[in-house]
């Protein structure tokens, strides 16, 4: 039987567009659910302020009156203007492993885009850097964190089967803690911070860290104004993601540093792995997610590396160095073992060698692709 493609026109077909990873990788041991309610937000114009700046559709592929792939097309004005680009997204693309559905999909997709002006497409891209990006083409065998991505090894055959070429991979690394920090770290540190009287801001709660979330994302659109893909942020956006994800942080695992004048220039925000206890906890906070979640929040031995960034005029002053080192203290006080780095882009030279400081493997890597009409 044909493939046929429906548009998601209403809140039934999001629900069933939200659904179908979760049918398609239920046997599967690695993949990480999101959680339901927050996807279905994300892709509404009454709980998603991206759409400011953003035009989106979505449709969902069946086959045999099985929903059996999705896909979702956005354009960025924002991004556009400000590379001075016309290219349109795909978002949020999985199939089964059938390329008549995949290059129904994507057909769609591609013609929606086009029709609006656009020159070509790049993607899987979200609305926003902290939105889902990328396909995963590389560590199929390994847990991804929650900020990553993960798909099934056929997709990228199908996407370039369908003329897609390789834009941009980021690469993810799996860090051994060693026992102890260094005393030449944490010399080289103190003599860092007395030289500049940078001062390192800690937290105990979420009210501490929510209080300080802005400056966080203020400096974020400064230090990532440049690189692949970046849309900054303004503050109804930033109080979106703010309210999304500060909410479930354990505060000890965040890091800031301000200089002499109480500046931001630095933060890092970290995580204890939430992998297994999102795959417990099925989509759903209730009845029981909510609990696993608490447990591995108070119990980590993985910590997940989500976001660091630095003042331009700090990048290479040693700010890095006090953050990681800093959030090493805590690390060891709560027995965690191994580090899980969320995608670097492959071309940021600093930050890879600064990983490869340390005991790791390079297990992931995940791939923009693109296409022009």
């Amino acid at each position: 039987m044909s493939v046929t493609i429906k548009p998601c026109d209403t809140v039934a077909d999001l629900k069933k567009f939200v659904q179908f990873p979760y049918n398609l990788y239920s046997s599967n041991k690695y993949w990480v659910p999101p959680m339901k309610k927050d996807e279905l937000n994300s892709l509404q114009p009454s709980t998603n302020p991206a759409y400011k700046h953003c035009d989106a559709q979505f449709w969902i592929a069946l086959k045999d009156g099985k929903v059996v792939g999705r896909i979702g097309a956005i354009i960025n004005k924002a991004y556009n203007e400000q590379v001075g680009t016309k290219l349109g997204r795909i978002s949020r693309l999985e199939f089964i492993d059938d390329k008549e559905v995949s290059k129904a999909l994507l057909n769609t997709a591609e013609s929606w885009i086009k029709e609006r002006g656009m020159e070509g497409v790049h993607g899987p891209l979200g609305f926003t850097n902290l939105d889902h990006q990328a396909v995963m083409i590389e560590g199929h065998d390994h847990l991804p964190s929650i900020a990553s991505e993960y798909h099934l090894p056929y997709y990228k055959e199908h996407l370039e089967a369908a003329g897609y070429e390789k834009e941009m991979d980021w690469v993810e690394f799996r860090l051994k803690l060693a026992d102890a920090i260094p005393e030449k770290a944490l010399k080289l540190n103190e003599m860092i911070k007395k030289r500049y009287k940078l001062k390192v801001v800690h937290f105990t709660t979420q009210q501490q860290l929510k209080e300080q979330a802005s400056r966080a994302f203020d400096l974020l659109n400064n230090a990532f104004g440049e690189l692949f893909s970046f849309v900054k942020m303004d503050k109804e956006l930033s109080d979106f993601y703010i309210n999304k994800y500060f909410s479930i942080l354990n505060p000890k695992f965040v890091k800031m540093i301000e200089d002499e004048n109480g500046e931001l220039i630095g933060f890092i925000i970290s995580l204890p792995s939430l992998s297994e206890a999102m795959q417990k906890a099925k989509g759903k906070l209730f009845p029981l997610g909510w609990w696993h979640i608490m447990q591995a929040l108070k119990k980590p031995k993985v910590v997940d590396l989500l976001l660091t960034g630095i003042h331009p005029d700090w990048q290479a002053k040693g700010v890095s160095a006090i953050l990681i080192t800093e959030l090493q203290k805590v690390m060891f006080e709560h027995g965690v073992t191994h580090v899980e780095t969320t995608g670097i882009i492959e071309t940021n030279e600093k930050a890879i060698s600064h990983w490869k400081n340390y005991d790791h493997i390079q297990h992931k890597r995940k791939r923009c692709f693109k296409k022009m009409f």
